[in-house]
């Protein structure tokens, strides 16, 4: 499994509308076989700063995502709403990690 982080910082006037421009490549990603998880959230701390959860099943499904078009458009819709180059963590897990958090069990 690939486990992926990914934090984005926006400029003020695309901050409102950013969940928006990434619709179309949030909505295809989700679509894609090897696709585990592709989640969005903000910070609660700084408003203009959105954070990317994913994850995808195996080198093919991660290589596939790289290399599909939604990506690349992807990419290029979000580039003008950037301040920055986005700051990401990116690992390869060997076998299922997820699992529940035994410190905080639910009854």
């Amino acid at each position: 499994m690939y486990f992926i982080v990914v934090k984005f910082k926006t400029k003020p006037e695309y901050t409102e509308r950013f969940i928006e421009l990434t619709t179309p490549f949030t909505q295809a990603t989700r679509a894609e076989a090897g696709n585990l998880w592709f989640d969005w959230s903000r910070s609660v701390e700084d408003p203009s700063e959105f954070v990317l959860v994913e994850a995808f099943l195996d080198d093919e499904a991660a290589g596939t995502h790289v290399n599909s078009d939604h990506f690349k458009a992807g990419l290029e819709a979000m580039r003008p709403a950037l301040v920055s180059t986005p700051k990401i963590v990116s690992r390869k897990v060997d076998g299922d990690s997820w699992g529940d958090m035994g410190e905080l069990q639910i009854d």
